[in-house]
C-alpha cells in the first residue's frame, strides 16, 4: 500500500502535526514501508493464544484518599521559587 502525499498530509492534520508538502513527500514512502511491515502481523495465527493485558502478575493497589494536616506545610511553601498566595503556589498561566 503506497500512501499518497495527500494522505500523509491528512494523517498529519488528524494527528495535529504541522507538516509541509516537502515533508509529506519525504515521509510518504517511509510510512508506506512501515504499514507494509505492520500488515505482516495479520498473517500471524493467534487462534490458540490467550489474550493478556500484562505479563508481570502485578495488580493495581488502591489506597483510600485521606486529607491530613501536616505540620511542615509552611516550611515547604517557603521553599517555592514561585509566589505563594493563600497557602497555594502561584504558577504562570498556561494556554
Amino acid at each position: 500500500m503506497q500512501l499518497t502525499t495527500e494522505e500523509v498530509l491528512k494523517i498529519a492534520h488528524l494527528s495535529r502535526l504541522k507538516m509541509t508538502q516537502e515533508e509529506a513527500e519525504k515521509f510518504a514512502p517511509q510510512l508506506s514501508d512501515f504499514l507494509e511491515h505492520a500488515k505482516m502481523l495479520e498473517e500471524v495465527d493467534t487462534n490458540n493464544v490467550e489474550a493478556i493485558a500484562q505479563i508481570t502478575g502485578l495488580k493495581d493497589i488502591f489506597f483510600k484518599d485521606e486529607v491530613r494536616n501536616s505540620d511542615i506545610t509552611q516550611e515547604l511553601l517557603k521553599q517555592s521559587p514561585q509566589p505563594v498566595k493563600e497557602n497555594m503556589i502561584q504558577v504562570p498561566k498556561t494556554i
